[in-house]
Parts: C-alpha cells; structure tokens; sequence
C-alpha cells in the first residue's frame, strides 16, 4: 500500500472492530504487565504533579515574575528541542524498560537535588535553572522510550485504549499531586514537596523491575546507522495525516499549554489568592482531563477530522476562560478545557502511534515529543512576557487563540485540497 493509500484508510478504519479488541473503555486492563506499569505511573506521575506545582510557585515567590516562570518551564524543555528525535532513536535502539530504568533513577535524584538545596535554604533561581535543564535532558529520553513502550506492553488492539488509560492515570494523579503539594508547602514547606517526589520514583523503578519481560512484545531493535533521522522525517513526510497531527500538536503544545505561567499568575493576579487556589486550578483543570481521556479511551476510529475538531474546542474554551468574568466561571471553563485538551492529546497520540510502523515507533514519538514539549522554550517566554507586560487575560487568550487559529487553518488546507486537485486535473486535460 502506497502512503497515500495509507493517509486515507487509517483515517477511515476502525482500529479494533469488536469488544475484544478493545472498545471497552478499561479493556488494557485486562494485560497484566500494563496494571503493573499503571500503577507505577500512578506514583511516578503522582511525585511529578507535586513538584510542579511546587517549583512553580518556588519559582514566583523568589522571583515575583510570571516571566521567570516562563523561563523556568522553557528550560525544562529546550533539551526535549535539541534532543527529542535523538532520545527516540535510542528508544528504538535499545531495550525500552532498561533505558526507562535509568531515567526514573535520574528524575528521582534531580528531585532530591532540589529538596536538599530548598531545605537547607541554598536554593536559588540559578540552580532551578541549571535543574530544569538537567532535569529537560532526563525526560528527553524518557518521554519518547514511555510513549513508544506502551505499545510493547499491550497486543496492538490495546494500543489505543492503553495510551488514554494512561493519560487518565497521570491526570487523575493531578487531582491528588498539587493538593498534597499545597498542603506540603502551606505546612512544612516547598523542599519537602521536592523530598516526596524523590520517594515517589521508587513505585515505577519497582514495578518495571517487576513485570514479566516474557510478556512483553519487543519491538526489534534497529541497528545503528547513518541517516536514521533523516529516514523517519521521510516517513512522516510521505504521510500527510501523521504530518498534520504533530504540526497541530506541536503549536498546541508550544503555546496552548502554558498553565503554569497563566494559571500562577490568574490565581495571584486576577483572583488574588495563593498557591492554594493555584492548586485548586490544577485540579478543576484534571476533573475535566479524566472525562477526555476516557472518552478517547472509548475510541475505536481514528481520524484527523476529530482530532481537529478537539484542538479548536480547546482554543476557544482557553479564550473564553480568559475573558472570564469571576471565579465561578473560569472555574466551569477550565473544566472544558481539561476535556477537549486531553481528548485532544490522547486521540493525537495514538492515532500517530497506530499510523506509523513499529521498528519508526521510537523515533516517531521522538518528533512528537520534539513539537510537543520542545516548543515550550519558544512559547513560555512570550507568553510570560505577554502576561507581565500586557496583562494575565491577554497571555491567557493568546493561549487558546493560537490552537484555535492553528486548527482552523489546517481544516480550510485539507478542505481545499480535493478542490485544487481537481482544478489541476481539469488543466491538465485542458492543455
């Protein structure tokens, strides 16, 4: 099948035509390895909620600025910007639960880093800095290894099920992460938030030690080679729906999901609370986030239309939440947009997992991951700037009005392309 031929019928098919394969919205759970991997996502995503919203407002309180928060998030995620293809293609060269191994064990120990310095009140925004890079290399090759090894976990058939239950575990983690952290910081302190992450790393580093390796479904390794990079932007390139879904992905990641910039900042600004409603955001935010992973749980077709819809359902919830006139409905909005931004995500993800072949899977995902994270350098700074110079609601609207533009735009593209074949048809007859 040529990929164009490819473009259309995976848009087209269903991924799993009967109950077996998947419709159930918990069917993955019947693997074993994956209730093993879930639960250790449910601790290792639990740790990275806490110290997020800790190093957030870590952050705002030395610093007093929305911009040096944006900062602070940019550099966790320039190294995803240089690095991201490279990390999937050492995912797809190495075994994927060994490599994961590692980078739990350095996660775990930049969290404890951070404890050790904010405890003994040596911390300062130079070395959050310096952590946040340190921390962006660690995910550079963890997020690519994570996303690509679900799909050794589970049979194909769960593939699509299996990456929005794990979508739904890591924002339900969100409705307990930034409570305990608000409670972390409120009573003993934001070092200790960063001390509970570190301990939290241990129930994923036990649990992959603990799966059944027989069980699992290695993708086969690829030798190492000139010009395997260059292969896979070849691939996607013959591939105009994968194409199209990273591009979206990656200006919805690059400028529609900087909470933590706008967030920090409507709670102290607009709102003028602390970080306990910041907190609260946070959870409202994950409410809404459990309901859109679920739904795309529920998925069985994969297609851009609705992956397209969803980014600009997203935009327009993140606009009107910024124009929002109190508390009570910003606090609805956001649960809108916690729902049309992870239906978003998770269809996004595993529709581009489910397109691709899997020996492209690692570096693939890396792209993903490069648009997806990697662009967070370019657009936290702006939107950290737009926020302390223009205003909280503008950073906040240029959030969902970009995503909204972005999908707009894409649509009339795909809309108008039959139609200029066509015309192109009808010239070269014509001559």
């Amino acid at each position: 099948m040529t990929p164009a031929a490819a473009d259309a019928a995976a848009q087209d098919t269903p991924t799993a035509p009967g109950p077996a394969r998947g419709r159930a919205t918990f069917a993955a759970l019947r693997v074993r390895n994956f209730r093993i991997y879930v639960t250790g996502q449910l601790f290792a995503n639990t740790g990275v909620w806490v110290q997020n919203i800790a190093l957030d407002w870590l952050t705002l309180e030395l610093t007093h600025s929305p911009a040096a928060v944006g900062i602070a998030m940019a550099l966790q995620f320039l190294p995803i910007l240089l690095f991201g293809m490279h990390g999937g293609m050492i995912a797809d060269r190495y075994p994927k639960r060994n490599i994961l191994l590692v980078t739990q064990l350095c996660s775990a120990s930049v969290a404890a880093t951070l404890a050790v310095l904010t405890i003994s009140g040596r911390i300062s925004v130079t070395a959050i800095y310096v952590l946040a890079v340190v921390g962006g290399l660690v995910v550079a090759l963890d997020n690519p290894t994570r996303q690509s090894f679900v799909g050794e976990v589970v049979p194909a058939q769960y593939v699509r099920n299996a990456i929005a239950l794990n979508a739904a575990v890591f924002q339900t983690t969100r409705l307990v992460g930034p409570a305990v952290s608000s409670v972390l910081i409120g009573t003993v302190g934001t070092g200790w938030a960063f001390a509970v992450n570190a301990l939290l790393y241990l129930g994923p580093t036990v649990t992959l030690s603990t799966m059944r390796t027989a069980e699992l479904q290695p993708v086969h390794a690829i030798p190492r080679a000139k010009g395997q990079l260059r292969s896979a932007l070849r691939y996607v390139a013959d591939r105009p729906h994968v194409g199209w879904t990273i591009a979206l992905v990656g200006v919805f990641g690059t400028f529609g999901l900087n909470f933590p910039v706008v967030l920090t900042a409507m709670a102290s600004e607009t709102f003028h609370a602390g970080a306990g409603l910041y907190g609260t955001f946070n959870v409202v935010l994950a409410v809404g986030s459990v309901v859109g992973a679920l739904i795309a749980g529920g998925r069985t077709r994969t297609r851009l239309r609705l992956i397209l819809v969803l980014a600009a359902c997203f935009g327009a919830a993140q606009t009107l939440a910024a124009f929002a006139p109190n508390l009570t409905v910003f606090v609805v909005v956001l649960v809108a947009m916690g729902v049309s931004n992870l239906a978003f995500q998770a269809i996004a993800n595993s529709s581009v997992q489910l397109w691709v072949d899997p020996e492209y899977r690692g570096r693939v995902m890396g792209l993903y991951v490069l648009v997806f994270m990697g662009g967070t350098p370019i657009g936290g700074p702006i939107t950290g700037w737009i926020t302390e110079h223009v205003g909280v609601r503008a950073g906040m609207a240029v959030c969902g009005l970009v995503p909204l533009a972005a999908a707009l735009a894409v649509a009339a593209v795909l809309a108008l392309r039959p139609v200029l074949a066509r015309r192109r048809e009808a010239a070269a007859l014509a001559g």
